[in-house]
């Protein structure tokens, strides 16, 4: 029995067409995602039904929504059926925090803090910071969401001398933000980006499988007198977020 609460957007396709029958669909579905008419969260009709509607066979409507899921556009979901799927964030490579970048871009950011409060450093947060082993640092531990959807985990400690503030004013406020209405002067960062598969914990905060890829950023930023002000260890998902970077030849 077809199920009400799946989304049927009109289509048709061209037996005449050249264009293979199971692209002409996969465009019209594209095209409706692109425009919003088939928003995020959006559940399509199964395949069968797909297939019964447009008069086409099943392995026509699955290869159409293969190329849509090998596109980033749909994702499915055991239990759940084929959705659409939050657009890739792109973000630019400069000294700017996620929450600014999503909300320049005019994402609706949100943030859940995981974990806050003064720990001892360790070893490799120490080392980067500048400080001794064992320094009590500010710990920032936020699961960063975007239009509901979560999209990264977000590790950072700073020198407890850089920062007052409570846990539920950084769900509402960018960690950069706060620093430059602290008076600290962001000047320059040392940015290493890599990838790696996403542990048990992780996959359950990002609605990911565990071993999904997931990228990562370690970022150290110095303020304009040279101190080293943060260290933050950051997973994305990869299949919504991006890093861009334009290169110039010399």
């Amino acid at each position: 029995m077809p199920d009400e609460r799946a989304y049927r957007h009109p289509v048709s396709v061209d037996r005449t067409s050249p264009v293979p029958l199971y692209f002409q669909l996969a465009q019209q579905l594209e095209e409706a995602i692109r425009s919003g008419a088939l928003p995020p969260g959006a559940r399509l009709e199964n395949e069968m039904e797909l297939a019964a509607r447009c008069r086409l066979s099943r392995p026509t409507v699955r290869q159409a929504i293969q190329h849509l899921v090998d596109k980033g556009l749909l994702v499915r979901r055991r239990g759940v059926g084929t959705q659409v799927v939050q657009p890739r964030v792109r973000r630019p490579i400069e000294l700017s925090s996620l929450y600014d970048d999503l909300a320049a871009a005019g994402e609706q950011p949100s943030t859940r803090v995981l974990e806050f409060g003064p720990v001892p450093a360790p070893p490799e947060v120490a080392e980067q910071l500048g400080l001794t082993a064992e320094t009590k640092v500010l710990l920032l531990r936020r699961l960063r969401l975007t239009g509901g959807d979560p999209l990264a985990v977000m590790t950072n400690h700073l020198p407890l001398d850089v920062l007052d503030v409570a846990a539920d004013h950084l769900e509402r406020h960018g960690l950069y933000e706060t620093l430059r209405a602290a008076g600290v002067n962001l000047r320059i960062a040392h940015q290493t980006i890599g990838a790696r598969a996403a542990t048990a914990a992780e996959a359950r905060l990002l609605d990911e499988r565990r071993g999904a890829p997931l990228l990562t950023m370690t970022r150290v930023a110095y303020d304009d007198n040279g101190r080293a002000v943060e260290y933050g260890d950051h997973v994305y998902r990869a299949t919504r977020y991006s890093f861009s970077h334009t290169l110039v030849g010399k």
